[in-house]
């Protein structure tokens, strides 16, 4: 695999020379190298400018960027043109088009407005794909291919009209084989929803005056996702077999949930994804108070921007990771974007890192003059001018940054298919899966302890010394099975709705936790899904410590565990919150403190060294490295050393 073969971090552009006039294309090359960096990526969405008119090439502006950048000793990482197929191909096949929720189909002006199961539109992609790849799949400075750009994103990776509608009957034939399969699965006795044919069987929206059947949209979630790898599996088998020795990627987004990317990226030789911690703030961080987007408005909260990078290593099980793009200045997509604080671009660079980044790539090289994204800051502005990130960049020694393990000895567990039932069906307008998972992520960030984020399935042969899985709503025997073999050799625990419902989004028969009882040694005997101006208080058993709940609370019947917390008001008093049994633990109340707590004595019972950390501070570790990250615009004080705002140091 052609790689930079760099044992220490390396930095990147992204660039755009088809939005410049070639007379500076020299000009940019020579100062991006100048600034240290390596690599641009280049022609993400260039189809139009590569083929003008169907049939008609132009490659000449692509061929003389290449060779400017290659004289000037950068590499290259190209990228296949597919998330914005051209308005001649539109014209020509509008079938390719997707179908929006309200039945209204997308029109061309923007990007992603394609359907991922079209046949036709598979088709037009292999065949850019294959061009590029035959013209540039060989080239000595073609280190590597980033395929489409962010699938999925901004809500496009659900089509319910078109290609999609047509292929969901087939999808749904060969995974049940009998519609009697796929009635009692779905539960179709409910509401007379039974079929009796698998054309009557459509995509789930506009289902009258209620929401549909829970398990009809998973699947449907399900089978979108089966059709986001299919459509980049066909770029995949085309650039193995023509540019060979290059490795594969693809840059994901922020809290990305459309798709199975344990799926997704299973054939990439590792994954990217691109990072705004700012607008990931807005968007992102909803169940934060308006006080804390304020306090890190101009660095995003530190738990949101390592959850990602955290992700994307576990993603391949460990791997090293790229950010492909990286904020390094204002972004513009954002409800608000502020200017980033002096530091936070080294600072996020430095995290990436720490986290398992083995290259940061900076968006973008220019802001550009036109169209959708003039908002946005790049290394330059518009002028040509250097902007704040360009001198933070080059202040930026990445040779320091050696690319080590991170030795995470705590794991979380996070799945695709929790994370869409339960949003299917959260029973609090205030709550999510990723809320509820990042209770439990921030709960160890905050106590300084670093976190591996994995699927189930990737248990196997590994050892922790503490697993946690915060939202394991939905549980099968296979997932079970690991869970068992985990539990014997160090403690699990466990958040509100583990094992909620089996495999086709249904309750299992005997309720939560059918599958693992033995293990948890409990039964539900209630939840309570609260309102705002509702809290329901928490006692440790031995009255050390008492805590308040919000949002969520489950109460436990014990059959072989016990009660560590129990609920002291409203009407699960006296049932337990907090339940015990052997190594196995179940929070069944949503309350930050509450799940701090609990955790820290696990930590402390597996000798894991904890910390309270102030507020904003976070330690990170790769190899023999620590590094305080300061994401305060003031300085803060810790074990006695002043922090200085918005910066990292060395321990």
């Amino acid at each position: 695999m052609s790689t930079l073969n760099s044992a220490t971090l390396t930095l990147g552009v992204c660039d755009y020379p088809e939005h410049v006039p070639e007379n500076e294309w020299t000009a940019h090359a020579q100062r991006q190298k100048e600034l240290g960096l390596a690599y641009v990526r280049l022609a993400e969405f260039s189809w139009a400018k590569i083929e003008p008119q169907d049939g008609r090439f132009d490659w000449q502006w692509l061929d003389n960027a290449i060779d400017i950048y290659t004289q000037h000793g950068l590499k290259i990482v190209m990228c296949t043109p597919t998330a914005t197929p051209p308005a001649w191909l539109i014209q020509k096949h509008p079938q390719i088009l997707a179908i929006d929720a309200q039945g209204q189909t997308m029109r061309f002006g923007s990007r992603r407005h394609y359907d991922h199961a079209s046949l036709l539109y598979r088709e037009e992609s292999k065949r850019i794909t294959t061009l590029m790849a035959q013209r540039y799949g060989n080239n000595p400075a073609v280190i590597g291919w980033q395929t489409d750009n962010e699938l999925g994103h901004e809500g496009t990776a659900v089509s319910y009209g078109g290609a999609s509608a047509m292929a969901f009957p087939q999808w749904l034939s060969e995974r049940y084989q009998t519609l009697d399969a796929l009635n009692q699965a779905w539960g179709c006795a409910f509401w007379s929803q039974d079929y009796s044919d698998w054309q009557q069987v459509n995509p789930p929206n506009l289902t009258a005056v209620r929401q549909p059947n829970p398990s009809h949209a998973l699947d449907y979630q399900r089978f979108c996702s089966d059709m986001i790898d299919e459509f980049q599996q066909v770029q995949i088998d085309v650039l193995r077999a023509l540019s060979p020795g290059r490795f594969l990627t693809h840059n994901f987004v922020i809290f990305a949930q459309e798709f199975d990317l344990y799926k997704v990226a299973k054939n990439l030789d590792f994954v990217a994804w691109d990072s705004y911690p700012i607008g990931m703030l807005e968007f992102f961080a909803t169940w934060e108070s308006e006080e804390t987007k304020t306090e890190f408005a101009r660095t995003g909260h530190p738990d949101l921007v390592s959850f990602n990078h955290d992700l994307y290593r576990g993603i391949k099980g460990g791997r090293d990771f790229w950010v492909m793009e990286q904020q390094c200045g204002h972004a513009n997509w954002a409800q608000y974007n502020p200017l980033p604080a002096a530091g936070a671009v080294k600072l996020w660079t430095a995290q990436a890192w720490a986290h398992g980044a083995s290259s940061v790539t900076y968006f973008r090289w220019r802001a550009s003059h036109m169209a959708q994204e003039i908002m946005h800051s790049g290394l330059l502005q518009q002028d040509g001018r250097a902007d704040r990130g360009y001198q933070e960049v080059k202040d930026f020694d990445p040779s320091n940054f050696a690319l080590e393990k991170v030795n995470a000895r705590v794991a979380l567990l996070h799945d695709y298919n929790s994370l869409w039932i339960y949003n299917l069906q959260p029973h609090n307008k205030d709550l999510s899966y990723w809320h509820q998972f990042m209770m439990f992520y921030s709960a160890l960030r905050e106590l300084g302890v670093d976190v591996d984020i994995i699927h189930p399935e990737q248990l196997a042969n590994k050892n922790y010394a503490l697993v946690v899985a915060p939202a394991l709503t939905l549980m099968t025997p296979e997932i079970a099975t690991q869970l068992h073999h985990t539990a014997e050799k160090c403690p699990l625990v466990f958040g509100p709705r583990t094992a909620f419902r089996e495999h086709s989004g249904r309750v299992a028969k005997h309720g939560q936790f059918e599958l693992i009882d033995t293990l948890v040694g409990v039964k539900l005997a209630n939840f309570d899904s609260l309102r705002p101006t509702i809290s329901q208080q928490i006692e440790q058993e031995d009255k050390q410590a008492s805590f308040s709940a919000k949002l969520w609370c489950e109460s436990y019947v014990l059959t072989t565990a016990i009660a560590t917390h129990r609920y002291t008001d409203g009407p699960m008093q006296g049932m337990a919150a907090v339940s015990k049994h052997e190594q196995v633990s179940v929070i069944g109340a949503l309350s930050a403190t509450l799940i701090k707590s609990v955790l820290k004595d696990v930590l402390t019972e597996q000798g894991i060294d904890t910390f309270e950390l102030p507020k904003g501070l976070r330690l990170s570790r790769r190899g023999d490295t620590t590094l305080v990250l300061n994401f305060n615009q003031q300085d803060v004080e810790w074990h006695g050393n002043t922090y200085p705002g918005v910066s990292f140091t060395d321990l």
